[in-house]
C-alpha cells in the first residue's frame, strides 16, 4: 500500500507497520499467543544451546548443527520481537527508513543461515547413513569450524546488497508495508521509483540460497531413502529411518508456512487480508517454536542432558 508518490523521499521516508487488518481494537489480545511462542522459543533455543556448548558428549555433527540451528532462530527471534512489540503492545508502528531495512537485512540473513544449516544436517545424515564407519573422518572438528562461517559469510554476501539498492528507491514519505516487519519483496513493492534492478537482485538471492538449498535437501533425502531401502536389515533400516525423521519434521515445519503464503498470494490475499498476515507471521514464529520441541522429544541424548541438569 502506498500513502502517495507525490512527496517521494530518498532513505527519509517513514514505514508505518500494520498488524492484522480488521483486529486493531484485539492487538493486545491477538499478541499473548506471540508472546508466550517468544518465551516458549528463546527459552527452549537457548537450553539446547547451552546444552550443547556445555556437554562434550554432545560435541558431534549432528549436534554443532542443531547449535547453529538454535542460534540462528534467536537470531531471527530478536530481528522480528521489537517490532511485534513495539506494534502491539504499544500500538507505534513507524519505524524509520534505516532500521526498516537494517531489520529486513537481518530477517534475511537468518533465514538464509538457517536454510544453510538444514542442507548441513541433510548432508551429515546422508553420510552417517550411508558410511557410518567414516563418518567422524568426513565430518572433523576442523570441517565443522569451517562450515558455521561457512554459511553465516554466504548469508550476509547474498543479502548486502538488498539494504544498499534499496537507499536508491525513492518512497512516499509515509509507506504502509504489509506485515509486522520489513521484508525486501514488500519494500520494494512499495517503491515510487523503478525497481527492476532490486527485484533482479533479490531473485537472484533467493536462488542462491533457498532454492539451492531446498534443491540440495530434496535429492540428499531421496539419496537417503535410496540407501535406507537397500538395507538388508529391518532392524537397521528402521534406526537409520528414525535417525532421519527429526530432521525431516523441522524441513517440513521450516517450508508448509512458506508454501501456504505461496499459496495464498496466489489464491489472492486480498479476499483474506488477515489470513496472509497470520501465515507470513507463521512463516516466521513456527520454526523457531517447533525446533526445540521436534529435537528435545527425538533425541534422547538431549533429553538425558537436559535430565541430568535438572537432577
Amino acid at each position: 500500500t502506498m500513502v502517495s508518490c507525490n512527496t517521494s523521499t530518498s532513505g527519509y521516508s517513514t514505514f508505518l507497520l500494520t498488524g492484522f487488518p480488521g483486529l486493531g481494537a484485539s492487538h493486545h489480545w491477538v499478541s499473548i499467543p506471540i508472546n508466550l511462542n517468544c518465551v516458549v522459543s528463546i527459552l527452549g533455543n537457548s537450553i539446547i544451546l547451552f546444552l550443547i556448548c556445555t556437554d562434550p558428549a554432545l560435541h558431534e555433527p549432528m549436534y554443532i548443527f542443531l547449535s547453529m540451528l538454535a542460534a540462528s532462530d534467536l537470531g531471527l527471534w530478536a530481528s522480528i520481537f521489537p517490532t511485534m512489540v513495539q506494534l502491539f503492545w504499544l500500538g507505534v508502528g513507524e519505524l524509520p527508513f534505516n532500521l526498516c531495512a537494517a531489520q529486513m537485512f537481518f530477517i534475511h540473513t537468518f533465514t538464509y543461515v538457517e536454510f544453510g544449516v538444514l542442507l548441513a544436517m541433510a548432508f551429515d545424515h546422508f553420510v552417517a547413513i550411508r558410511d557410518p564407519l567414516h563418518c567422524a573422518s568426513v565430518l572433523t572438528h576442523s570441517a565443522m569450524a569451517k562450515v558455521g562461517p561457512a554459511i553465516l559469510v554466504r548469508a550476509i554476501l547474498l543479502n548486502l546488497p538488498g539494504p544498499i539498492l534499496l537507499q536508491c528507491l525513492l518512497f512516499p514519505q509515509i509507506s504502509v508495508p504489509s506485515h509486522c516487519y520489513c521484508l525486501h519483496v514488500n519494500l520494494v513493492g512499495l517503491a515510487c521509483s523503478e525497481t527492476q534492478v532490486n527485484s533482479l537482485v533479490g531473485l537472484v538471492s533467493i536462488l542462491l540460497s533457498l532454492g539451492f538449498d531446498s534443491s540440495l535437501i530434496i535429492l540428499s533425502f531421496a539419496l537417503i531413502l535410496r540407501t535406507v531401502l537397500s538395507i538388508a536389515s529391518p532392524g537397521k533400516r528402521l534406526k537409520a529411518l528414525n535417525m532421519c525423521v527429526s530432521h525431516l519434521c523441522i524441513v517440513l515445519i521450516f517450508h508448509s508456512p512458506k508454501l501456504g503464503l505461496s499459496v495464498l498470494h496466489q489464491v489472492e490475499k486480498h479476499s483474506y487480508p488477515a489470513l496472509a498476515v497470520l501465515m507470513a507471521n507463521l512463516h516466521f514464529l513456527v520454526p523457531p517454536f517447533m525446533n526445540p520441541i521436534v529435537y528435545c522429544i527425538k533425541s534422547k541424548q538431549i533429553c538425558q542432558g537436559l535430565l541430568k541438569r535438572f537432577q
